[in-house]
């Protein structure tokens, strides 16, 4: 039998994070995810239940806006004692608002959420992957890292500097066999746009996302997606 294969979803509750791990989970793969939630991992952890043939979902509550519940996040994965072939740093918000009149700490706020959670949460697990030479980085980037936009004001510019994270990364883990990948999606149905008054018609199923970050996985070995772009058939909101 074919060991199952372990996979880290930071932010793993609701949206993109959410049809990430239950499709890592529903193609047999041990996963390990958080939020700030404890009632949204509850009801994951039902809907994980619920499919056939699943590996293992490990869970815990903590705030990735904030260094030490990244840390409390990455000793809990350490402390499963598992080998990490899969890191997806999915941990993200936003505050609208143009650089002229968000709110004072806004930039501060999306730069430790979007950006320093992933940061922080691939340099702990990294040791494993170099050790082996072996493992995938997946950043969820956004349209925003590439296409300023207004009322996008320090959210864009904590996604292009993810981008740049992302890129930076690439370069540097390609000697040792370790595959990154930045996934790009334009708007996608999720209670984020809960208030937007479009029809669902308008969005990208989160399910695509997912199953675009299975497929860059599922790739071999010698073959890296570098990056992925996608968006709404009808274009960006």
């Amino acid at each position: 039998m074919t060991e199952r294969k372990t996979a880290v979803v930071s932010a793993g509750s609701r949206g993109i994070g959410r049809a990430v791990v239950l499709k890592l989970a529903a193609a047999g793969m041990n996963v390990i995810t958080c939020s700030r939630s404890q009632e949204k991992l509850d009801a994951l952890f039902e809907e994980h239940s619920a499919l056939p043939g699943t590996g293992s979902l490990d869970t815990i509550a903590t705030d990735l806006s904030k260094k030490a519940g990244v840390d409390t996040f990455a000793k809990f994965v350490v402390q499963k004692g598992l080998d990490v072939d899969l890191v997806v740093n999915n941990a993200g918000g936003f505050i609208p608002g143009k650089i002229s009149d968000e709110p004072d700490g806004a930039l501060e706020s999306m730069i430790e959420l979007n950006l320093y959670s992933a940061y922080h949460l691939t340099r702990h697990l990294l040791p494993n992957m170099i050790s082996r030479k072996q493992g995938h980085i997946i950043n969820i980037c956004s349209i925003a890292s590439i296409i300023p936009y207004l009322y996008g004001g320090s959210y864009c510019i904590a996604k292009f500097a993810l981008l740049g994270f992302s890129k930076v990364l690439r370069e540097e883990l390609k000697a040792h066999g370790i595959r990154v990948t930045s996934v790009l999606p334009g708007p996608a149905l999720s209670d984020s746009w809960g208030e937007v008054d479009l029809p669902p018609e308008r969005f990208m199923p989160v399910e695509d996302v997912a199953a675009c970050v299975f497929d860059a996985f599922s790739l071999s070995p010698r073959t890296v997606v570098e990056e992925i772009l996608i968006r709404p058939q009808l274009g960006d909101i």
